[in-house]
């Protein structure tokens, strides 16, 4: 893949994360599931952009089997030996000999091996249990640092974020 190639790839991997990114603030998200404003939506966005009819339940089983793959691929993402292949969008493994050791003690997860998971950037956004915990926190006054005498290079054009809702697209939901 030449470099050209593969920025076009990069760009429009990004179109298509902003395009099925879904956003859970503005409290949308209830204890029990996501409120019912916004399964109306997306039963409407799929109905309208993909001409099929789905339910509040088939959201919640393709929600339930995402957070099923986010468990069980981080779990293995965490271990030694493990990686992502994001040109692929499967597991990368060291070796057969790491795999079969973590299969021995994992059994439910063996076919996960040549398993391609489409949406892992997605997923990770919104099944990640990052937060803020206060832990690192220093204040203003902590960050200063001297000034350098060797100028900063400048830094790359960063893409503004998409600030509206998106809904998911057909392909996200596995339709």
């Amino acid at each position: 893949m030449s470099d050209m190639d593969l920025v076009a790839y990069i760009n429009e991997e990004n179109k298509r994360r902003k395009r099925r990114r879904i956003v859970l603030t503005n409290g949308d998200h209830a204890q029990n599931g996501w409120k019912s404003h916004v399964y109306s939506a997306v039963i409407g966005n799929v109905h309208e952009k993909c001409s099929v009819t789905i339910t509040k339940e088939n959201i919640s089983s393709r929600c339930k089997t995402f957070e099923n793959h986010y468990e069980a691929i981080s779990k293995m993402l965490s271990q030694s030996g493990f990686g992502w292949d994001w040109i692929n969008n499967k597991l990368s493994i060291d070796s057969e000999d790491v795999w079969l050791k973590y299969v021995a003690a994992n059994k439910k997860v063996g076919f996960y091996k040549n398993r391609v998971i489409k949406n892992w950037d997605a997923i990770t956004t919104i099944y990640s249990k990052d937060h803020a915990n206060g832990e690192g926190d220093v204040t203003g006054a902590e960050t200063i640092v001297e000034p350098t005498t060797e100028p900063n290079e400048a830094s790359p054009e960063v893409p503004q974020k998409n600030s509206e809702p998106v809904m998911p697209s057909c392909a996200f939901l596995g339709i």
